[in-house]
């Protein structure tokens, strides 16, 4: 899943920069481009992300159909997916880091009205009640039911590379991006209670009907793309879609993954 960048289109590597609205990315962008130069994003080799993790997924997204591999450097307040910021050296790392692939998922969502919504998640898809009623969920994997009802705040399924966000959050677990694996977890889960969620095979098709949708609206996200009031969902990965984060050498996303399960 990790490999060595030293396929990139040029020995020396044209970079775009991007940035988020703090002033601290603002400032790192204005300098770079003037140390390092730049070209436009549709021209780049490699995009250089300024911010926080929001700032990589944003960019991430916003290059599907280019799928240009993106370096993320942290001026923001979570980094997660992001590098160390320094200044110096930008070319060399950039040449020397270690590629991670990711796998998004697609969320199909019909409305109450019978209306029907797609949208791709690098991190989770996820469903929340939109009001002080808990959500009522039919949860089926596969094509067999496998919770007949599950009362709660919501639910979410995260890939690997989201398996640290939202999802550790709501108690979910770490997984390695080689693991091929999927997590489906509730989210403030009041019955049945002990229910602590399941690990699903990345080619698992998982769909969540929502009962009593009339009384109990709920709302599904993927990433930051939301529908409301659904009424079912339906969830996949999309295998076909690979999309490439560069991480210094040594600092891989599996490195991270692991040493974040030993963090005190």
């Amino acid at each position: 899943m990790t490999q060595p960048a030293s396929t990139l289109t040029a020995p020396v590597p044209s970079l775009a920069f991007v940035a988020s609205d703090r002033p601290e990315a603002q400032e790192a962008r204005a300098a770079l481009i003037a140390r390092y130069g730049a070209v436009a994003e549709e021209e780049a080799d490699v995009i250089v992300a300024l911010g926080g993790d929001g700032q990589m997924l944003e960019t991430l997204h916003a290059n599907l159909r280019r799928r240009t591999p993106v370096y993320g450097m942290n001026r923001g307040s979570v980094g997660f997916l992001m590098n160390d910021y320094d200044e110096d050296g930008l070319l060399e790392r950039v040449a020397t880091a270690e590629r991670t692939l990711i796998h998004p998922l697609q969320m199909d969502a019909w409305t109450e009205a019978g209306e029907v919504h797609t949208g791709l998640a690098i991190n989770e898809v996820s469903l929340l009640r939109q009001t002080r009623q808990s959500a009522k969920l039919r949860i089926t994997v596969d094509d067999r039911v496998r919770l007949e009802e599950l009362s709660c705040d919501g639910c979410l399924v995260a890939t690997p590379a989201g398996s640290t966000a939202y999802n550790l959050s709501a108690h979910g677990p770490i997984i390695p991006l080689d693991a091929r694996i999927l997590a489906l977890t509730p989210i403030s889960a009041f019955r049945p209670r002990r229910w602590r969620g399941a690990l699903l095979s990345h080619g698992a098709r998982v769909r969540f009907d929502v009962l009593e949708a009339d009384k109990r609206p709920v709302s599904a996200t993927a990433d930051n793309f939301e529908v409301r009031r659904v009424a079912r969902v339906e969830v996949r990965e999309r295998r076909d879609v690979a999309l490439t984060m560069l991480f210094d050498a040594g600092r891989s996303f599996d490195e991270r993954v692991i040493a974040e399960q030993f963090a005190n």
